[in-house]
């Protein structure tokens, strides 16, 4: 496992992109504070920069390092959850630019599985994780249903969890600085 985090990680740094399982669905994944390699994500994706991608930390840390104030809510909802959640927070901090939506959101996870804490944990950046097919298509449940424009788009498949089926795609929560919550995917 170590070998291919890595190599994963010598691609991230590069400024390439990743195809990983995540703690949800498998995922393309770059560093979340390199304007250049998101963007070759929103190309790969056929996706319009102007729809926000999801970002991974690996724990509350590196959470709070890029966000200017995470709603006390926030940890309520992490600590709750049955299911991987992603809240988008308001005033993002050190991450690309062109991740940060309009109204000046990002979609944040804390990562609950232990491929994905260590491989963040290691690279010490957030990690972009977007489903692996192009935008309007369907998310591939396994890494078998992955199409070959993606697989032939990313600079490094990580060789682990092939034969892993993938659960839902996240909860996404809005977490508004004003105390407003708000369900966008349950």
């Amino acid at each position: 496992m170590t070998e291919e985090i890595n190599k994963a990680i010598s691609v991230l740094q590069n400024g390439g992109l990743i195809l990983y399982p995540t703690d949800t669905v498998w995922g393309i994944g770059c560093d979340a504070t390199n304007e250049e390699a998101v963007r070759k994500v929103y190309e790969l994706k056929q996706r319009e920069d102007s729809k926000a991608l999801i970002c991974l930390v690996a724990n509350d840390v590196m959470l709070e390092r890029h966000v200017k104030e995470v709603p006390e809510v926030a940890y309520d909802i992490m600590d709750l959850s049955t299911k991987p959640t992603t809240i988008v927070y308001d005033d993002p901090k050190g991450i690309a630019k062109n991740l940060i939506a309009e109204d000046n959101t990002l979609a944040i996870r804390v990562a609950s599985d232990k491929l994905c804490q260590y491989l963040i944990n290691k690279f010490k950046k957030p990690i972009v994780s977007t489903s692996a097919n192009i935008s309007g298509q369907s998310t591939p449940k396994q890494f078998s249903e992955i199409d070959n424009p993606i697989l032939k788009g990313v600079d490094y498949i990580v060789n682990l969890q092939h034969e892993k089926i993938a659960h839902t795609p996240s909860a996404i929560i809005k977490l508004s600085a004003d105390g407003i919550v708000k369900v966008i995917r349950k």
